[in-house]
């Protein structure tokens, strides 16, 4: 279930960074990001990394791409300009046409070197993803820096970092398919983008109409410092009956997703032996706008590329959750993830302008009693195609220490499942790889095969 990559080195060759700007004129004007994008908490950065194998297509694929994002960034122009700060630390684009950074570059690796699951961390990652020297700020920054590495097998490896305020897991991904699309020979995005940030900004007369326990401000605390290890671990049917098998009958509708994630902030708690059993711990799940019961009426436009996702916040201590079984875990997971709907969107937008865009839980206090939980594993991004097929892996390059992600993955086996990318001090890595391995015990004791799936 758990997947380590060995150490790998390797040479890069990387090209002079270059600025790639629309192809043709586009409007010279500011956007106002909305309430939901310009949070203190999404002033960051987000790596993505996209891996292709060999192919017979016969071109560059450091030219195909670096052409189809000049004509791409014609419809997402925002992306080619500079945010800046208004009053009250508002942010817009200024759409200037300047540009996004581009990196082409050739390393001596082949893919097959990179393991025979394809799973995070990846080895080397800063050189397929070189951080231009002042290219990482938020403000006055470019906005996406992207890497094509070529590989010495024929394979190439696709890597991205964008400024979250701009848009969300999804909004990104609409814009790297329409890049694909265009890559691929199309005129233009099969899914048009529109901007319509007004849609999540404060109303009128901004009033907090729900509980919003996730942007408490907690007290600092010492934090435990170590070093830290990243790892990921395949979870695929069988593991996820046998996580199901831990669950009373009254619970069994509740989806994978919730599952898993209740498993794992359990885990996850036993391994890093808290003292107090009556220290706090919290779940961050995020449930986005686009989706299921918060999703708007009428939709958000399908081209909206802004962010769209709140995070509701499940609260327990760290003895109740060890000590009670795993539909304690499950039924807070649900029950915090129940409290989002369109009313909560707009009751988070109105607190930002409200209370001065508080920054999330995680930003506040001890980022190791904060588990947030990303699932990018139906976003589609292994579809990103530019003209070279699908790609073998597509999703973190590796976890954060306060964040897990699902990740779409086929193991070497053949199986369709998820990767879990997690961080952790090293110490705790041990201990939650044991407790998730415990899964092979409740496995063999109920004998769970795809068979009685």
């Amino acid at each position: 279930m758990a997947s380590q990559n060995s150490s790998l080195v390797f040479k890069v060759q990387r090209h002079s960074p270059e600025l790639v700007a629309p192809s043709k004129p586009t409007p010279r004007e500011l956007k106002m990001l909305s309430d939901l994008d310009d949070q203190t908490g999404l002033r960051f950065h987000i790596q993505l990394v996209f891996f292709y194998p060999p192919s017979k297509v016969g071109k560059d694929p450091i030219e195909v791409i670096r052409e189809a994002l000049a004509k791409t960034l014609v419809f997402y122009y925002p992306f080619a300009g500079r945010l800046r700060e208004g009053p009250n630390g508002k942010l817009m684009v200024d759409c200037t046409a300047e540009g996004l950074i581009f990196v082409g570059a050739d390393a001596d690796v082949t893919i097959d070197q990179f393991g025979k699951d394809l799973h995070p961390p990846f080895p080397c990652f800063e050189e397929l993803l070189y951080n231009v020297p002042g290219s990482d700020g938020v403000i006055n920054c470019p906005l996406i820096l992207i890497q094509v590495t070529r590989l010495k097998c024929g394979g190439f490896v696709f890597a991205v970092r964008f400024n979250h305020t701009m848009c969300d897991a999804v909004g990104i991904f609409l814009f790297l398919k329409g890049l694909g699309e265009i890559a691929c020979g199309a005129p233009n995005p099969s899914i048009l983008p529109v901007w319509y940030r007004e849609l999540l900004c404060a109303r009128d007369s901004p009033r907090v109409t729900c509980i919003h326990r996730e942007y408490q401000q907690l007290p600092l605390e010492n934090k435990r410092t170590s070093i830290l290890h990243h790892r990921s671990f395949f979870f695929g049917p069988t593991e996820i009956a046998a996580i199901r098998y831990l669950l009373p009958c009254h619970l069994s509708q509740s989806t994978s997703i919730e599952v898993l994630t209740a498993f794992l902030w359990r885990c996850r708690t036993i391994a890093l032996k808290w003292e107090n059993p009556n220290q706090e711990v919290y779940l961050l799940g995020i449930v986005n706008a686009r989706y299921g019961q918060c999703r708007f009426n009428p939709p958000l436009p399908s081209g909206y590329y802004g962010n769209a996702f709140v995070s509701p916040l499940a609260i327990t201590t760290v003895g109740k959750l060890c000590s009670r079984p795993l539909a304690y875990a499950l039924e807070l997971v649900k029950k915090a993830k129940n409290e989002a709907n369109e009313e909560y969107v707009h009751s988070v937008a109105d607190l930002m302008v409200i209370n001065g865009r508080p920054s999330l839980v995680s930003f506040g206090a001890e980022s190791l009693r904060v588990l947030e939980v990303s699932d990018l594993s139906k976003i589609g991004y292994r579809d990103v195609d530019f003209g070279w097929g699908k790609a073998l892996y597509a999703g973190v390059p590796e976890g954060y220490l306060m964040t897990i992600f699902y990740v779409s993955c086929t193991n070497s086996k053949g199986e369709q499942g998820r990767l879990a990318v997690c961080c952790l001090p090293v110490e705790a890595m041990e201990k939650f790889a044991e407790e998730l391995n415990n899964l092979v015990k409740v496995k063999n004791k109920y004998k769970i095969s795809m068979s009685n799936l």
